[in-house]
């Protein structure tokens, strides 16, 4: 009776966290604590915790549970491993035994196949355990990579992740945060001014929005830890268990009568319009689960579903830098297929692009580099790879956006596309430079020079020359796009497609 007595207590201490004056300042700091989080994104009574009295070896008197709550549960019936970090615990740091039962249900996730979720609020590494707390974090970053593609990792930043942590994160398929809330640095706002003399705030530096906008490090900002836990439910719904399994089904039945995304795109090609418009028109209402909204917005990456089919949207933004490649929309994108294609996604590519972003900075910061990121995780998918060609494809940028030649299945165009090195001002000038040049009179000038357009658009920017050439396998009415779509999902869903075998590829970073 005493052992019995003593267990309950053991739990209730451990289910305690840091005591009462902890968790008030917790909820203070607008944070929930970790087994209110798990409540919120796991079915009711649905957890199963494990190492619930796990302590420190290294400690006098250790916490029981060692600063995380571990353990299995499900979000509407389906399996997921969990982890979170409690801050009301020695600040939620990280030592020996608590990368212990953070790596166990890692490995138990990858041996049943279910989705790895980590909650993250803590302050690193555990000081007092020394290289033990470090050993700790490698443990984790090793799984981190060895489950890569295997199960779905997602990571939920509910508060501090500092130093090495934050490599657990960056790792992980997708990093959601809460505005305010969330912080990821690798040096703090002190040390940052002790070497530079400059100061600012945890937020300034490491912030949810700062790695929204500008790192690109993090996927999805929610307002709060509530609407951030629906955000992650969401994403689960996209998702198969594991590389393994079939993509989650919908009975969902879209009874819109078509639409003509037509509509939407101007004739002119230098003319913006919002590609999200298109988007909404071609998937099934209401689907579209945007990641990286705020990040390398000249391009779009996100889930949907076409005819209850689970897509991955790739779209070109005309509406930012004229929908032009740049080094952080091909980083962007490219790491959003890879995504997909690990997870036996199919891949939907809206193509609207005039070419590169050209510029100094852009050519010595590596869009050379960053660019054949793009290129290879298109020719290196496996998934159903359909493109559409709205409007422009220029230049290199027409091959690496999900070009025949990269490997799709289903190349498609609408009649308005232009499929050629570059646009016809650019090409006129530099065909014709000498003919121009040697004519006096502007206006005369000028009306040729519109001339010579207007016969290299007709010549060349019409997608009659690649569709006579087998690299655009059809030519549609915008009207038509959406069920195309329908059709080419449902041939491309029985592809089988092996690459040669090899250790491993070399793939640009």
């Amino acid at each position: 009776m005493s052992t019995l007595l003593e267990v309950r207590k053991r739990k209730k201490r451990a289910e305690a966290g840091g005591g009462d004056d902890r968790v008030a300042t917790q909820h203070r700091q607008g944070k929930k604590t970790a087994r209110e989080r798990i409540e919120l994104l796991l079915d009711h009574d649905s957890f199963s915790e494990t190492d619930q009295l796990a302590t420190s070896p290294h400690l006098q008197s250790p916490p029981p549970g060692d600063g995380a709550v571990t353990g299995f549960g499900t979000i509407e019936g389906r399996r997921v491993a969990l982890y979170a970090q409690d801050f009301t615990v020695r600040g939620g740091s990280l030592g020996q035994r608590q990368a212990q039962k953070i790596c166990k249900v890692m490995d138990m996730a990858a041996k049943i196949g279910c989705p790895i979720i980590g909650i993250i609020d803590s302050g690193g590494a555990r000081i007092d355990e020394g290289i033990h707390a470090l050993a700790g974090y490698g443990d984790i970053f090793m799984r981190n990579v060895r489950y890569s593609g295997v199960v779905p990792q997602i990571s939920i930043i509910l508060g501090p992740c500092a130093g090495g942590a934050v490599y657990s994160p960056a790792l992980t398929d997708v990093i959601f945060t809460v505005e305010g809330i969330s912080q990821l640095f690798i040096t703090g706002p002190q040390v940052i001014k002790q070497v530079l003399g400059i100061e600012m705030t945890k937020d300034e530096l490491g912030g949810a929005r700062v790695h929204a906008e500008q790192s690109g490090v993090v996927h999805h900002v929610s307002a709060d830890e509530e609407s951030c836990i629906q955000a992650v439910k969401q994403f689960l719904t996209y998702v198969p268990n594991n590389y393994r399994e079939e993509l989650p089904s919908s009975d969902f039945v879209d009874v819109r009568a078509p639409l003509d995304p037509g509509i939407i795109v101007p004739t002119e090609a230098t003319r913006a319009y919002d590609m999200r418009d298109v988007i909404g028109m071609i998937i099934d209402q209401d689907t579209f689960f945007e990641l990286q909204e705020l990040f390398a917005p000249n391009i779009i990456t996100g889930f949907a579903r076409i005819d209850g089919r689970v897509v991955g949207i790739v779209g070109n933004q005309p509406a930012v830098r004229a929908g032009t490649l740049d080094i952080n929309a091909s980083t962007k994108a490219a790491r959003f297929i890879n995504l997909c294609d690990a997870f036996g996604i199919p891949v939907v590519s809206l193509v609207d692009v005039p070419g590169y972003l050209p510029g100094i900075e852009q050519e010595h910061q590596g869009i050379i580099r960053h660019g054949a990121k793009l290129l290879h995780a298109y020719a290196a998918a496996t998934v159903p790879k359909i493109t559409v060609i709205l409007r422009k494809a220029y230049g290199g940028a027409y091959i690496v956006m999900g070009s025949k030649h990269l490997g799709a299945d289903f190349n498609i165009a609408w009649p308005s596309a232009q499929i050629a090195v570059m646009g016809a001002r650019g090409a006129v000038q530099i065909l014709h430079r000498r003919k121009l040049q040697a004519i006096v009179e502007d206006s005369e000038r000028e009306s040729h020079r519109k001339a010579l357009e207007k016969d290299y658009e007709e010549t060349f920017l019409t997608p009659f020359v690649a569709a006579e050439s087998g690299y655009i396998d059809t030519i549609i009415e915008p009207i038509e796009t959406r069920e195309t779509l329908i059709k080419a999902l449902a041939i491309a869903a029985e592809k089988v497609e092996k690459l040669p075998k090899r250790k491993r590829n070399n793939q640009p970073v």
